[in-house]
């Protein structure tokens, strides 16, 4: 079974994500789980770096928050390229939770020290054009 997320934008518009569950099983787990729960449901975008990254999933809407627990790093061989969705962490490696960051462009420097879990094959247009402090009205997950 193939699974899918479908970020609906608060100002309109929808995000779909395809997940690599063969290279990071347990991060596709996590944030499956937390989009099911409604997790993700009305949080922030709060990081957005012009040609590298838009981040969010930080329930505090500051980056300094999470669920609650953190998930074990899975380093893989997915590259950091225009659309890549990744796991955010602190300078521990195995201190990932809820949020995550979409790149813009290639980030070469990246690949192997964060999670890269899936990439956006739909939107990437919409996630051009977020600012800080846009809202994901929600994350659905799709299963095909």
């Amino acid at each position: 079974m193939k699974q899918t997320a479908v970020i609906t934008l608060e100002k309109g518009g929808e995000i779909r994500l395809e997940f690599y569950p063969a290279d990071a099983p347990k991060t596709v787990e996590n944030f499956v789980t937390l989009a099911k729960k409604g997790f993700y449901n009305g949080l922030n975008f709060h990081r957005v770096v012009a040609d590298f990254v838009v981040q969010g999933g930080c329930p505090k809407g500051t980056g300094t928050g999470g669920p609650g627990y953190q998930i074990k790093a899975e380093f893989n061989k997915q590259k950091h390229v225009r659309g890549t969705v990744a796991m955010a962490r602190s300078q521990d490696p195995d201190s990932a939770g809820s949020q995550f960051y979409i790149c813009y462009g290639s980030t070469p420097h990246l690949d192997g020290q964060y999670t890269v879990f899936g990439h956006v094959v739909s939107g990437m247009e919409l996630v051009d054009r977020i600012k800080q402090g846009d809202r994901m009205t929600s994350v659905a997950i799709t299963e095909e």
